[in-house]
């Protein structure tokens, strides 16, 4: 009787020292550096690995955590969604469906989303309205009866996305950035038009407040900043989608001028809330910055990468005016690839962005994620840099986008310093895992690695056991245990 019972109690361990094991290799577990059928599976930087959560999303644009660590994603046309997520044992991410955020939809929301500093109310825009609403981080829920306009008086054409930033500073403010009515939109050259420019707006205020003729200005021509993002010193960046079919003297120019943007807003305690302070013009719909200076013929000055030159001179306006008068932008990058958010890293402080894509240039470029390493609130490039990106994950057959790929849009960082981000074309949300030696180093910048099916295969078994909680070392010991236990087992018995 007494080894009946030994032989159960063996027959208990076993069974534990393997359970975790077992799990790991359950058909719930998440599948490492594959994305979608519908498309070629993208490519990610060496040590990174990414998760495909979801595809069944609609146009989801921004994306946020509150601070009970919900998901909250807008762009559906809907409203704002909610997504049911939990965490495996292997370190992955399992998407559990989503459920609409009561009170959100007929609202027209379309892109813009935001959580207060302390997590307790919620900012959402349409193209032409900011609302605000309690927000219940527990239940994930917000109250209706509180809903209140910050800011109105934005309705235009072109660009219709207000996209919203809150500070981890100055719990007060809200920033808004407004584009253009058309891709030149020649009223942005009237600052009493309200329109291509950044604002800061006290969230305390009870009145709704117009957009152009209130608010505080942070800086203006600027087509269409979709991008804004606040560093760990308190500056703020926002990234610039320039100009489409421009001719300059005659030439066409625009496969690769003018450059998008990387712009400094500068800190808002000298900016939002300076009397003294006058806010920087950008140059749109004026000037522009190059990227590819050898198209830019009869310059007046020798211009470089990130320079901003005219693109139409006459006896008063020269490219000198554009350099000597308008704010450069602190870097370029390739024309057309669209950024559409920065994002800085909590651990590591760099700048992420999403490169949503070409639709107007012969080659297709940008859809990928891509990181700007940063030093003491600066970029570590120069202004005049053309390889200060590293791109962390790309779609590996470009040819095929738009259409066959997926077009990156919200950032959003995790409690575990893992990267969240949208796809709208796709319905998809990615999640990026860093390497797990290190998070703060980046390899010099564009060192990409194309990684073929059979290698991504192999490495997805590598980094799903290392993800899981089972070791070799914990395996081997709980062998050996389970081999002297039956030994016992076996003598008492026999």
């Amino acid at each position: 009787m007494c080894s009946i019972k030994y032989l159960l109690w063996v027959i208990v361990l076993f069974k534990q020292a393997f359970a975790v094991s077992w799990d790991a290799d359950a058909e719930s577990a998440c599948i490492i550096n594959r994305g979608s059928p519908t498309y070629p599976n993208p490519s990610v930087l060496n040590g990174y690995t990414y998760q495909l959560l979801t595809n069944q999303l609609t146009r989801p644009r921004n994306i946020v955590f509150d601070t009970n660590g919900n998901v909250l994603v807008s762009g559906d046309s809907d409203g704002i969604f909610v997504l049911k997520t939990s965490e495996a044992a292997d370190g992955c991410v399992i998407y559990d469906g989503k459920t609409l955020l009561e009170n959100s939809s007929g609202l027209k929301l379309n892109h813009g989303l935001a959580l207060s500093k302390d997590g307790r109310t919620l900012f959402a825009s349409s193209p032409d309205v900011v609302y605000s609403w309690k927000y219940d981080p527990v239940k994930a829920t917000i109250d209706n009866s509180s809903r209140r306009k910050i800011v109105t008086g934005m309705d235009s054409g072109g660009h219709i996305t207000r996209t919203l930033l809150t500070s981890n500073l100055h719990s007060d403010v809200l920033l808004v950035s407004r584009g253009s009515d058309g891709n030149l939109d020649m009223e942005a050259k009237d600052l009493s038009k309200g329109k291509c420019m950044i604002k800061a707006f006290s969230v305390s205020k009870t009145k709704e407040q117009d957009f152009t003729t209130q608010g505080n200005l942070l800086g203006w021509g600027l087509r269409n900043s979709v991008g804004l993002g606040e560093d760990s010193y308190g500056g703020i960046w926002a990234v610039e989608n320039s100009a489409d079919d421009l001719m300059r003297e005659g030439i066409d120019i625009h496969q690769n001028n003018p450059a998008e943007e990387l712009n400094f807003l500068g800190d808002l305690g000298e900016t939002a809330f300076s009397e003294d302070f006058t806010a920087p013009n950008y140059g749109y719909p004026y000037c522009f910055a190059a990227w590819y200076p050898k198209d830019i013929k009869a310059a007046t000055y020798d211009i470089k990468v990130g320079d901003q030159f005219a693109l139409v001179m006459n006896n008063t306006f020269t490219d000198l005016t554009c350099r000597d008068m308008f704010q450069a932008p602190r870097l370029g990058f390739q024309a057309h690839m669209a950024p559409l958010d920065i994002k800085f890293h909590p651990q590591t402080g760099h700048a992420w962005i999403s490169f949503h894509g070409s639709w107007d240039r012969e080659t297709p470029i940008g859809y990928m994620v891509s990181v700007v390493e940063f030093k003491g609130g600066e970029p570590k490039e120069p202004r005049n840099s053309n390889n200060s990106i590293t791109n962390i994950l790309w779609n590996s057959n470009i040819t095929g986008c738009p259409q066959k790929c997926f077009r990156p849009v919200g950032i959003a960082f995790d409690r575990m310093g893992r990267t969240w981000v949208t796809s709208d074309s796709t319905g998809e949300i990615f999640i990026i895992t860093p390497p797990h030696s290190s998070s703060s180093d980046l390899p010099p910048a564009n060192r990409t690695w194309d990684i073929s099916s059979n290698v991504s295969k192999k490495r997805s078994a590598a980094v799903s056991f290392a993800h899981s909680d089972v070791s070799l070392t914990r395996i081997t010991v709980r062998v050996a245990i389970t081999c002297i236990l039956l030994l016992g087992v076996w003598g008492a018995l026999f």
